[in-house]
């Protein structure tokens, strides 16, 4: 029962606490980055372990596939970048590794347990460092969130055999299978929440956030028309924009100075396109 005394405009601001604090998505806590369960009430039957070794088996399948890029310089780069990102992401306890692949292909995949690739192509095509982190960040973030398990575990449930479980670009890959439309929207889905914990990761490890918008902007226009992708595991990038400029001021605290680029990337991004 209300109390007689209690004004209508208090009674309205009691009633508008529940929903104001709901405004934020789930886990935007960033404060909490490294120590927080973003994996709680998913359904996922591999163990870490049992994660790992599958990602090393897929990984090395890769890279029977493929030519690495065999720079000491870029490689080394790159891996003291992916490992800040790491270090200030939900993955941090796992032994993440980043390799670069030498590829004309705007590219980066991740397989689960914690394996990263980025193509020659991709440094070269990026503008600076924080849009290249970003690129590693969204791909730690499947890895954090256990995206590949998840739907692995998923597919056991309805007895589907051939269960996508690389992350290329953003979007899953099947080795041709047919994928049921309730994985493609899980996987959109999936997209979306690596795009969203990729962008607190890169915020944490100091880089400007908006290099995520970009780096998105980047996509939007090497995208497919509609028909291709009503069909495609990956949203539209005009809806993953569009989410990212809305999160931004909302989740991540304003500051004064982000890294955008260094010296350094500008040296290896040269390097590269040679």
């Amino acid at each position: 029962m209300v109390p007689a005394k209690l004004s209508v405009a208090c009674l309205a601001a009691l009633i508008a606490i529940p929903s104001f604090a709901q405004d934020k998505p789930k886990n935007s806590d960033i404060e909490n980055i490294g120590a927080r369960d973003i994996n709680r009430g998913s359904i996922n039957f591999y163990s870490i372990d049992k994660e790992i070794a599958m990602g090393r088996q897929l990984s090395a399948e890769y890279e029977r596939t493929v030519k690495l890029y065999e720079n000491a310089d870029v490689n080394e780069f790159v891996n003291r970048l992916g490992q800040n990102i790491v270090l200030n992401s939900d993955a941090r306890r796992l032994p993440v590794t980043f390799r670069v692949v030498d590829s004309s292909d705007l590219d980066a995949k991740g397989f689960p347990g914690g394996f990263v690739y980025v193509t020659t192509e991709t440094i070269a095509a990026v503008d600076n460092e924080a849009e290249l982190a970003f690129v590693l960040a969204q791909q730690v973030a499947h890895i954090a969130a256990r995206h590949g398990t998840e739907q692995a575990s998923r597919g056991e449930l309805v007895n589907f055999d051939r269960i996508p479980v690389i992350y290329a670009g953003g979007e899953r890959r099947t080795a041709g299978a047919q994928v049921p439309i309730q994985f493609l929207q899980e996987a959109r889905a999936q997209v979306m929440e690596a795009d969203f914990l990729g962008m607190q990761y890169l915020y944490k490890a100091g880089y400007d956030p908006n290099a995520a918008t970009a780096f998105l902007q980047k996509i939007a226009a090497l995208e497919p028309g509609a028909t291709a992708r009503m069909f495609s595991s990956v949203p539209p990038a005009a809806d993953r924009i569009a989410a990212m400029e809305k999160n931004i001021p909302v989740i991540l605290p304003a500051r004064n100075q982000n890294v955008v680029t260094t010296p350094e990337f500008d040296r290896i991004k040269t390097r590269v396109k040679k």
